[in-house]
């Protein structure tokens, strides 16, 4: 099988859910783009799929496979990105304290930072972005000072991705998720609406509109 056939095939995989069966297929075609690929798998089960006991374990094989990808290729984006979803994930499991005795901020900031320094229309980097800062200002003040982090950043980036990507369904549920902490509750109510009104074309699409009729019913 061809390597562009062999990445089209996780790819499907991964698109059908079967994120188990992505992962072991990312690892084994073992290219920068196929790492990544698996990296995504793994967060993906752990994010939809998998069982409470299991979430840590994957999103640590999420970032172990997004270090190799960008280990065989410094200039992948995707490789970068990936991680810096893992060790997002990872974090919150932790608690913030032992994550900024970790360090992990700044290394997600990092890494998130050089994939939009690659490719600077990542629109998926924008709203990881976003949320970084948005998670470490919800912390208190002193926590967002020592971090850098800047709430005034976080809705330009989310509307910069969302034009960018209008029919990315998991982009207008997180910035959902900011406008409704901050009190903007109908603009928050919009944007769900309109993410249930996109077409879901993968597995995660659903699983992401499923939150976004959570979300919404909570809103009411």
């Amino acid at each position: 099988m061809g390597l562009a056939l062999a990445q089209a095939e996780v790819k499907g995989l991964l698109d059908a859910g079967r994120y188990v069966e992505a992962y072991q297929q990312g690892q084994r075609l073992g290219t920068a783009e196929g790492l990544a690929l698996a990296a995504k798998a793994a967060s993906f089960y752990a994010m939809y799929q998998a069982k409470e006991n299991e979430r840590y374990d994957w999103f640590q094989k999420a970032e172990a496979a997004a270090t190799e990808a960008i280990k065989k290729d410094p200039n992948y984006p995707e490789g970068y990105f990936e991680r810096a979803r893992a060790l997002g994930r990872l974090s919150q499991y932790k608690g913030i304290l032992q994550a900024l005795a970790e360090g992990l901020a700044p290394r997600i900031k990092g890494d998130l930072e050089k994939t939009l320094k690659l490719k600077p229309d990542h629109a998926g980097a924008m709203v990881a972005l976003a949320l970084w800062h948005f998670e470490l200002v919800q912390k208190g003040w002193l926590v967002a000072a020592t971090q850098g982090a800047d709430g005034a950043k976080v809705e330009p980036l989310m509307r910069k991705a969302i034009e960018l990507e209008p029919d990315v369904i998991i982009h207008r549920v997180e910035y959902a998720k900011v406008l409704a902490a901050w009190g903007k509750k109908e603009e928050a109510r919009k944007q769900l609406e309109t993410a249930l009104s996109l077409p879901a074309r993968t597995a995660a699409d659903r699983y992401d509109q499923e939150r976004a009729r959570q979300d919404l019913a909570k809103l009411r």
